[in-house]
Formats: C-alpha cells, sequence, structure tokens
C-alpha cells in the first residue's frame, strides 16, 4: 500500500464519497477508497437515509408532475431563514436534476413515495431497499471498476505542503500508513459522534443527545484540516437534528427511530407544558426543528401525546408507545406530573374548533386563544386509548466543515488548495447554515460528489 502513488484517494466511504470514487474511477483515475468502518457498518450516513430530494420539469423516474428551481429553492429558504450560499444552493438544485438518471445508471432503484405524513410523491425518488442498497449498489460499481476499498481504515492526517495535497496517514490493524496520492477527495462526514466536541460547541447538555448516524464520523479528517488552517464554514452548534424515540441506542438507530407523530399530537416537556406549535407546516418542512426544540428543554426530553384516531396516521417507530385508558394514567407511565398534563390536554382541547381535518394538507384546523397555537389539524384528544411517545434530540450530522468552491476544492489558508476537493456532510455548511429540508442531504453529496471525482480525476489526467 506504500508503495503506490494513487492518483486520487477518497476519505470516506459513504454516498459523496461513492459517486467521486465512480466518476474518477471512469475517468481512468486510479483510485483509492478508505473507509473508518469495517465492512457491515461501511456507508456512513448514507445507509440511513430513504431519499433523495430532486429537481425536475417533468415526471422523471417515480417522480411525479414538477419541481421548479424557484420551487425548490424557496423551499430550502424557508427551512434554512436565508442562511444558505445562495448560488452554490442554486447549483445544487440544478444539478440534481442530471443526477437521478446518473443513480439509475449505476445501479440504484426507486420506488414510490411513502405516504402518511411525508406528502413527497413530487419532490423527493425513495431508494428501492433504503440507503443500504444505494450503498451497496455503488460499491458493486466500485468492483466492477476495479477501484481498491480499504475497510477499517482510520485517516488521521492529510498531509499538505504548500497548498498542495501529498499523503494521508491511515491506521490500519493497528499499523499506521503513509499513503501517497496524487488527488484527494474528502468525504468523512461531520463530527457528531465525537460526544466530546459536541459537548464544546453545544454545553453539557449535547451528553443527552442521540447519534441516530454512524458512530465512525468523529470529525478526525475535519479537525486536522481545520488544524492545519483551512477555511471553515458553518456554526458548531448548527446540525441536522430531529425528534427520535427516547428508547433509541445512542448511535446507528436510524430511519426507524425518527417519530413523525407530532404534527397530530400535543408535544409537551418534562414539566408537562407545550413549548411549540406542533401543526406550523407540513412535516417534511418541520420535522428537522424538533431535534433542537426538545433540546432546548430541560433534560433534553419531551413527550408526544396522541390518541387513538391518530394512531395510524403515520410511520410507526420501532418502539411501541406507552398506552393508557386516561390522560393521567398515561402521564404516570411516562413520568409526567399527571394533574399537570391533565391540565395541559383539557386546556388544548377546549381551545380546538369546529371544522375539516385533512391529515394530508395543511387544514388550518387551528387553536383559538391559545400559547403557543397549533395551527393545523389541532383536533381535541379525547378518544382512548390514549399513546404517548418520549422525544430525544437525535443528531444526524453537523454542520461545521470545509469551505469549498463550486468545483468541490477546498480553501486553503492561501487560496484554494492546489488538489484537494471535499464532498458530502464535511462541507455541506457551505450551502446549509441552519435548518434541514428532507432528503437535501444526499443531494449536496451526489451533486458535489460527482464533481469532486470529476475534478479530482481531470487534475491527474
Amino acid at each position: 500500500m506504500e508503495q503506490t502513488e494513487w492518483d486520487v484517494i477518497i476519505v470516506g466511504g459513504g454516498n459523496a464519497a461513492l459517486c467521486a470514487a465512480i466518476e474518477a474511477a471512469e475517468a481512468n483515475a486510479r483510485v483509492l477508497v478508505l473507509e473508518s468502518a469495517p465492512k457491515p457498518y461501511r456507508g456512513g450516513n448514507s445507509r440511513h437515509t430513504r431519499n433523495f430530494r430532486c429537481m425536475h420539469r417533468g415526471p422523471l423516474s417515480v417522480l411525479t408532475d414538477s419541481y421548479a428551481e424557484d420551487e425548490y429553492f424557496n423551499d430550502l429558504l424557508r427551512v434554512t431563514n436565508g442562511k444558505t450560499e445562495k448560488d452554490m444552493a442554486r447549483q445544487t438544485i440544478r444539478e440534481s436534476e442530471a443526477c437521478l438518471p446518473w443513480m439509475e445508471r449505476h445501479g440504484v432503484r426507486f420506488q414510490p413515495s411513502l405516504s402518511g405524513t411525508l406528502s413527497l410523491s413530487r419532490t423527493n425518488a425513495f431508494f428501492l431497499g433504503g440507503g443500504k442498497a444505494l450503498v451497496n449498489a455503488y460499491y458493486n460499481v466500485l468492483e466492477d471498476l476495479g477501484v481498491t476499498v480499504l475497510y477499517e481504515a482510520e485517516v488521521t492526517h492529510i498531509q499538505v505542503t504548500e497548498q498542495r495535497f501529498e499523503a494521508v496517514d491511515v491506521a490500519v490493524a493497528g499499523t499506521v500508513l503513509k499513503v501517497r496520492g496524487r488527488a484527494a477527495v474528502l468525504a468523512s462526514g461531520g463530527f457528531q459522534s465525537d460526544i466530546d466536541w459536541l459537548a464544546r460547541a453545544w454545553g453539557p447538555a449535547a451528553r443527552n443527545f442521540l447519534i441516530r448516524g454512524t458512530r465512525f464520523n468523529r470529525g478526525v479528517v475535519l479537525n486536522d484540516m481545520l488544524e492545519q488552517g483551512a477555511e471553515s464554514v458553518g456554526d458548531p452548534t448548527q446540525c441536522h437534528a430531529v425528534a427520535i424515540d427516547g428508547r433509541a441506542p445512542k448511535f446507528d438507530g436510524g430511519i426507524v427511530t425518527r417519530l413523525d407523530c407530532v404534527p397530530f399530537s400535543v408535544v409537551v416537556n418534562r414539566d408537562a407544558e407545550r413549548f411549540y406549535d406542533e401543526g406550523e407546516d407540513v412535516w417534511p418542512k418541520r420535522y428537522a426543528i424538533w431535534g433542537r426544540l426538545v433540546a432546548a428543554q430541560p433534560d433534553q426530553v419531551a413527550f408526544s401525546i396522541i390518541d387513538s384516531r391518530s394512531a395510524e396516521l403515520f410511520m410507526p417507530s420501532v418502539f411501541p408507545p406507552e398506552r393508557a385508558n386516561t390522560i393521567a394514567e398515561l402521564a404516570q407511565k411516562m413520568g409526567l406530573p399527571p394533574e399537570k398534563l391533565t391540565h395541559t390536554i383539557d386546556t388544548f382541547n377546549a381551545a380546538c374548533s369546529e371544522g375539516h381535518f385533512t391529515p394530508q394538507d395543511l387544514d388550518g384546523l387551528s387553536t383559538q386563544g391559545l400559547e403557543p397555537p397549533k395551527t393545523n389539524w389541532a383536533r381535541p384528544i379525547v378518544e382512548p386509548p390514549f399513546f404517548g411517545y418520549v422525544l430525544r434530540p437525535g443528531v444526524t450530522f453537523t454542520y461545521l466543515g470545509l469551505k469549498v468552491d463550486p468545483t468541490a476544492r477546498v480553501s486553503g489558508p492561501d487560496g484554494p488548495y492546489e488538489n484537494i476537493w471535499a464532498a458530502g456532510e464535511i462541507m455541506a455548511g457551505s450551502i446549509l447554515g441552519q435548518g434541514y429540508l428532507a432528503g437535501f442531504g444526499m443531494t449536496i453529496g451526489t451533486v458535489f460528489g460527482r464533481i469532486a471525482g470529476q475534478e479530482a480525476a481531470a487534475y491527474v489526467a
């Protein structure tokens, strides 16, 4: 391994890394992929994903109707509150349209959108078999292309001399190797699985967060590059965080631990007090704010309460809910003050008004005179049995990353590095300042993974 000089070394083994590797190999570059995870856990956070948000000017594969650039961009502005690099965001959106056919040509299969709280048939293409099937398809392509993949290969240092990449230090089976290359693509994700780093950014509350993605994204390469003077983007406290089942494991709980019941529920904190409008917007545009909302509550915990009429309206969690015939009994089972929760639910019910309940659309069925209000799907919680889920913040990936230009080239202390590109979550902060839009992480990874691979291959040609 140390005797070979590779054309392109890819650091990482998820979607962005694999797209870069495929593009570079198809341009006849000699490619090495260094994946820190063991083979059964390969694929980074991508193996936990389900879909890809895609612009299209008419029906495309499983996507219906059209999803124009401006609508997509406005959806992004809404969830980020305008905190995005607008030119790069539009670039990502425009180039997503060509990505879907490219993905299909490389073995990814799609299926129609799921229903329930999602309403994504026009905007998001779902992977048949989920993210793991996508990852497996890309690894199969790499095998066909003769790309070398090294698993359990932890890159600890990127050797850079006068703005130029020369080699990586990589730990394999307890031995640190120096592997030389002519170009590098860094696609090793954020730092969310380094809990100490997370706590330095967020404070001690971060130790109560759950990491629903891979445990192998610890930000080692990101930190190494920042210490060498690479330009950073993004706020270390910003991340893609959703509300997940509080019983999920510390790492790698994945998509099955997400709870989509919030729009049809009353959500309270440990003191049985509501704290936000549960019906603010359709779920794909709001689910990503709930991780931060729960993180801001005492003990970083919240509780979602529904009745029997809503139990079948959303995709169930992998864990069954608590169940009781009265609100007070449910409170006791969930460790909440029974009288206070009963009062909160009674007050909410009294504020609900008559109207048509439409679970798939914004129905305007709102509370009256209640703070905070619930502005859609405000139906009284009165039909037993009652159900409750405990919610915790579930971090998918952090936004602090490396600054890149539109060609995915990383910016160093004296301008762009000569031969270092980045793709995926390690540079997503260049586009996502805050908030999240369902499926957009895979879009960023695919678009900039392909660009990085093409650029690196062109450099070494």
